[in-house]
């Protein structure tokens, strides 16, 4: 019986000298995707009159997403033109939304743009699944 590796050529895996100059750049490459995506995205739910808007970094505790918005609409149909409107303005700014859910019942919505996370909520849901809390990283204890 032959080992099944000797027909697979060694591989170099030590880092380029580059690699860190170029991990540094993305990381504020996408930092500014994140801030432009964020602005977007206010711009858009303060155009439909939203309620409540709050915005999380979430980036030191997620590995989903940078950072996560939170509004409230004042009925599902409030819930709905808001979120219409996120995903289009976001879509003419370059932010392909991956995925929309909860469009049927309207009373909590989400967009996902990659590096942002929109809900879109009746303040009822709102106060019901309070994601403010869950997403809040913990305060440390000394």
């Amino acid at each position: 019986m032959s080992n099944c590796q000797e027909n697979i050529p060694s591989m170099n895996l030590e880092p380029s000298p580059s690699a860190s100059n170029s991990h540094d750049l993305k990381i504020k490459t996408a930092n500014k995707d994140v801030q432009a995506c964020l602005k977007v995205v206010h711009e858009a739910l303060t155009d439909v009159k939203a309620k409540d808007i709050l915005e999380l970094d979430v980036s030191t505790i997620s590995n989903v997403a940078d950072a996560i918005v939170i509004a409230s609409g004042t009925s599902t149909r409030h819930v709905k033109a808001l979120a219409d409107n996120v995903a289009d303005e976001a879509r003419k700014a370059g932010f392909r939304p991956i995925g929309v859910e909860g469009e049927r019942d309207a009373e909590w919505i989400l967009i996902d743009l990659g590096f942002v996370v929109v809900h879109v909520m009746l303040p009822t849901a709102r106060k019901f699944y309070d994601l403010e809390s869950l997403w809040r990283a913990p305060e440390s204890v000394a």
